[in-house]
């Protein structure tokens, strides 16, 4: 059956579930052997689609130096492909993939354990105290501030399901607005209080979202223990990252110094690692995304200073998987707007990227000496991107939801907003920074905006 046959009967939630399995496992059907399709046509949509999108990645890579402090990001590219590939009717919307999760968990594991792993514990706790302030106390009262804006603006909505959605949507995708992190008219403080913040925020907010969806299940009638659910999976998924995380990286660093392993294989033996740290968590019943969270950190704070030259490898193939999510985001789930948004979704995505993020932004740094130009920046820079995507299609596979339909179609246009939001004023606003920071420097040069701060690996694409 059709997504839009199920539309035009009704039944929203199926055909949205429909949708979530087709966006999470169209990788392993588009790359199945096309030669078993009966239609000529069919088969020509199929190679146009792929050779657009193969052109599109060749174009952007091509150029992708030059576009860095332009107003163009890879997420708007490439979702914009996707949703001009469905527009034009050139994607077939019955392509079904073999697995709902294929796509979302790969990413999000390899996400998650790179991010983990390019912090370092010593530095941050020493001299990030911004990121810090950002993590500990903006991010809670982003959840907060979300959970009451979404309860007054959808009043039927479960409690619980208000506060999933505040969730959700509290982790930040800097990158998204690349210039932010990497241009150096953005003093170095500012630039790497953002790249930390987005680094950890979507490990730390995953416990929220866990919770609140195990509570919100519970509250609509999912049969099962969802709370001793719930409570093994944030005790043993953790156990597993510090463990596995651990010996992995004292086994590299063995292997390393006896001259066991071959340098073309580091990258691969660290990717392969954060698999095992998010499988081993599954089997014995842990949350295997909260286990390649922690154990990417452990493994990047054990393994020793080349954490960074191992990472290449794992960023470099995430950055397929990542292209390939907003691919899709835009030619799956974009479309799903045009028949469930509603007023109070858009004015719930528009005060997220600004009064739900700002305003616990500034509570947080309230004593840092920050002036107010920074902490407006480090306000309006918290995008919304990879992890809040990834989190809602995993969400809605596998809780059952009363809201899920509106806390689905939210989530979508948030992400949606901020791509282009975020993604055209990073540039410009990065470049103004420069004069002001100037002026600073010579009229105030002990300044805490322009504090000099050791330099952290920045994610290269966006979450």
């Amino acid at each position: 059956m059709k997504i839009e046959d199920l539309e035009a009967q009704g039944e929203v939630s199926q055909a949205r579930v429909v949708r979530i399995g087709l966006i999470a496992g169209l990788i392993p059907s588009v790359f199945s052997p096309i030669a078993s399709r009966s239609e000529t046509t069919e088969r020509h949509m199929e190679y146009s689609s792929l050779l657009l999108t193969a052109f599109a990645v060749l174009v952007f890579g091509v150029l992708s130096r030059r576009l860095q402090e332009s107003p163009i990001t890879p997420p708007m590219v490439f979702a914009g492909l996707g949703f001009a590939l469905y527009a034009g009717g050139i994607l077939d919307l019955q392509s079904a993939g073999e697995s709902i999760h294929v796509l979302a968990e790969i990413t999000l594991v390899l996400v998650l354990f790179a991010d983990a792993a390019r912090i370092n514990l010593r530095r941050l706790r020493r001299d990030h105290n911004v990121p810090v302030r950002m993590l500990g106390i903006g991010l809670p009262l982003t959840i907060v501030l979300g959970a009451a804006f979404a309860y007054l603006l959808f009043p039927r909505w479960p409690v619980w399901e208000t506060a999933l959605l505040a969730a959700i949507l509290a982790p930040t995708d800097a990158a998204l607005g690349q210039a932010v992190v990497t241009m150096e008219s953005v003093p170095v403080r500012l630039r790497q209080s953002l790249n930390v913040e987005s680094g950890l925020n979507d490990g730390i907010a995953l416990p929220f979202v866990l919770m609140f969806a195990s509570i919100a299940a519970q509250e609509a009638g999912d049969s099962g223990d969802w709370f001793q659910f719930a409570a093994l999976q944030l005790i043993l998924g953790p156990l597993v990252g510090i463990v596995v995380g651990y010996v992995g990286a004292r086994l590299i660093r063995r292997a390393r110094k006896s001259g066991w392993i071959s340098e073309s294989f580091e990258g691969i033996v660290v990717m392969a690692l954060a698999f095992v740290v998010y499988l081993l968590a599954q089997l014995i019943g842990g949350n295997g995304f909260i286990a390649s969270f922690v154990g990417g950190m452990v493994f990047g704070n054990t393994v020793d200073t080349r954490t960074s030259k191992f990472l290449e490898f794992v960023e470099s193939e995430g950055q397929l998987l990542v292209l390939a999510t907003f691919f899709l985001f835009g030619a799956f789930m974009i479309p799903d707007l045009a028949g469930s948004s509603s007023v109070a979704i858009w004015l719930y995505a528009v005060l997220s990227l600004t009064v739900i993020r700002m305003l616990p932004v500034a509570i947080s740094l309230w004593g840092t000496g920050l002036k107010l130009p920074s902490v407006l920046f480090l306000g309006w820079f918290g995008p919304r991107g990879l992890a809040s995507i990834l989190y809602v299609l995993t969400v809605l596979s596998d809780y059952q939801l009363d809201a899920g339909d509106g806390v689905y179609a939210t989530v979508v246009a948030t992400v949606m907003l901020s791509i282009v939001l975020h993604g055209a004023t990073a540039a410009s606003a990065a470049k103004a920074f420069g004069p002001r920071a100037e002026h600073w420097r010579a009229s105030e040069p002990e300044c805490p905006d322009l504090q000099a701060v050791p330099e952290l690996p920045t994610r290269r694409l966006g979450k």
